[in-house]
């Protein structure tokens, strides 16, 4: 028996003693690979591969690219900032974008396009090939100087499109009742939990949205291939493109052809004989260069980046009293002189959006504050922009939806008739058991969450009066839950002006005094990769039933189980396609 309880011991520790040296090995790995950054050549092309997923600031994961296929996430603050780089960058002579369906939003993608379309005024060329290139890519690829589209490829060029999952009936067949808690017309984050369609406001409040939206986009592909707008709604309204030399036919593209075709092009333009090849710099290792380059002023701009659902704990999405901290160092350091909040958030937890809220009203007045609203800046991602002294956002950035809700669920029948287990209970006051989830509320109970609700909606409202210059009955008209796009948005005076990140980096430079002399830095700061996964380890489970990734659907259960309090949140998981 002791014999085997020692081999035990000793197999445990040869297994654990293993796992910490492999970690150890990718620790030493990633760090040697961070510390030796790529050298760009003279004559270089710089080459942008629009895949993955688009997040503002994403962290490099090494084991992603070692041991799977899946392509990387993209980090759109580090691509704007390289392009931006290689403008004035004389090694870099032009940039070859190749899309493959990146999943971003069109205020994500307005960004990269907006700079490369400054890139261009430098003379440099923009160059793309695409096999498939869908509707979303096609918006950054459009100011290509030259365009190519293989021969047997295809081009989506169809429209917009909303598409919700309803929940109601499978609750109505498994006996679970959701209980719900909302003020204005438009708070349809619930709609999917009640409906089995879309109510009379919802689709009102889509059908603008995506004809703001989709009017942005036509009319900034019309200046870039020279098409009038009328003529590319037909285009897309008779869905005239089916085959690839239909999108050449109407000028979609320059030309139906093959990638080694366009790189014979690049290598003319670079007076390369066809023999030589192309010194192609990966758009990732140009980033490692350039911030190994990168020069650190004494006046900084701290970026707080706000990217997720607004929560109260854990470790990942805006968690407030992280992000309050960050704030608060930002402000209390002297190197800093100016404050972006980079706000790409659906909201979350009103408690958290308002500890965020606070700690910039603290700031306010003691340093420039510039909101720079990403592909939704919305309820409570609205409400940790709105105490900035400048508010800009893309004209196709999601924002608005000032509401508030709350949802509680009643399991009672769901547990009883479906697998037989029964509840009682015992309690010292009426309202003890206020918060179960084993019967449905009473009415006395229902109507104590709901002046909670309506209380934090006139708060919500009236920090919004505030924070815009409107009284509260004004500001109430344009809230109730209603999103609006950017370009709305400024209509209605819930933003200042539309723009990029770069002009919110170069506003609050201005507003400092420091146009000539700052560099910037992110916040909170990113953890090394080994100590980001370990702590991960066990969360980030992607699961396969049946053949389907149920990683989304696992996703929507842990965000359920995050609706704790009063929500501020973007009206269902809204993704306009």
């Amino acid at each position: 028996m002791a014999f085997l309880r020692n081999l035990l011991a000793t197999l445990l520790g040869l297994f654990i003693f293993t796992i910490l040296g492999f970690f150890m090995l990718v620790g030493v790995v990633a760090s040697a690979s961070a510390d030796e950054a790529p050298s760009v050549k003279t004559n270089s092309v710089l080459y942008f591969p629009m895949s993955g997923i688009l997040e503002d600031k994403a962290v490099e994961d090494p084991f992603l690219t070692a041991f799977s296929d899946a392509p990387p996430a993209q980090s759109l603050l580090d691509i704007i900032s390289a392009i931006k780089k290689a403008k004035t960058d004389d090694r870099i002579k032009g940039i070859y974008i190749e899309p493959m369906y990146m999943a971003g939003s069109y205020a994500g993608l307005q960004e990269i396009r907006d700079v490369l379309l400054d890139f261009k005024e430098s003379g440099k060329f923009v160059y793309a090939y695409g096999e498939y290139i869908s509707e979303s890519d096609y918006y950054v690829v459009s100011v290509a100087d030259s365009l190519f589209l293989n021969p047997t490829g295809s081009i989506e060029f169809n429209g917009m499109d909303v598409n919700i999952t309803f929940l109601k009936g499978m609750f109505d067949k498994l006996d679970i009742e959701p209980q719900i808690f909302r003020v204005g017309d438009f708070k349809s984050y619930v709609e999917p939990y009640i409906r089995k369609d879309l109510s009379k406001e919802n689709r009102l409040q889509y059908t603008e949205l995506l004809g703001s939206m989709y009017g942005t986009y036509l009319e900034n592909v019309s200046n870039s291939i020279q098409i009038p707008v009328k003529k590319l709604a037909e285009i897309s309204d008779q869905m005239k493109i089916s085959l690839p030399q239909d999108a050449a036919d109407v000028g979609l593209v320059h030309k139906i052809g093959y990638e080694d075709e366009l790189k014979s092009v690049m290598k003319k333009k670079l007076g390369l004989k066809e023999s030589k090849d192309l010194r192609i710099m990966k758009m990732n290792k140009y980033i490692q260069a350039t911030i190994k380059e990168g020069t650190y002023a004494s006046n900084r701009i701290a970026v707080i980046v706000a990217e997720g659902d607004i929560v109260m704990g854990g470790d990942e999405g805006i968690v407030g009293s992280i992000f309050a901290k960050e704030i608060r160092k930002a402000r209390e350091n002297d190197k800093v002189k100016a404050i972006v909040m980079r706000v790409n958030s659906g909201g979350g937890s009103m408690t958290a959006s308002d500890m965020i809220w606070r700690e910039l009203m603290l700031t306010k007045g003691k340093k420039p504050i510039i909101a720079s609203m990403g592909g939704a800046a919305a309820s409570g991602g609205y409400y940790i922009a709105m105490p900035a002294d400048t508010i800009i956002a893309q004209p196709n950035t999601i924002t608005g939806s000032i509401g508030i809700f709350g949802m509680w669920f009643n399991f009672g029948e769901f547990l009883e008739n479906k697998i037989g287990i029964t509840h009682d209970v015992v309690k010292t006051g009426e309202y003890s058991d206020i918060y179960t989830v084993t019967r449905p509320l009473r009415n006395s109970e229902r109507a104590i969450i709901q002046r909670g609700v309506n209380e934090g909606y006139e708060v919500f409202t009236q920090k919004a009066a505030d924070a815009r210059g409107m009284t509260q009955s004004e500001l109430k008209k344009i809230a109730s839950g209603r999103v609006w796009s950017g370009e709305q948005a400024l209509d209605n005076g819930l933003i200042d002006k539309l723009g990029s990140f770069n002009d919110a980096i170069e506003l609050a430079a201005k507003a400092a005094g420091i146009e000539n002399d700052y560099s910037v830095s992110y916040y909170p700061k990113e953890k090394p990769f080994v100590e980001e996964f370990l702590e991960r380890m066990n969360a980030k489970v992607q699961f396969t039933l049946f053949g389907i990734d149920a990683d989304p659907v696992l996703k929507q259960v842990k965000q359920l189980n995050q609706l704790k309090g009063l929500q501020a949140r973007l009206p269902g998981n809204l993704e306009v396609r």
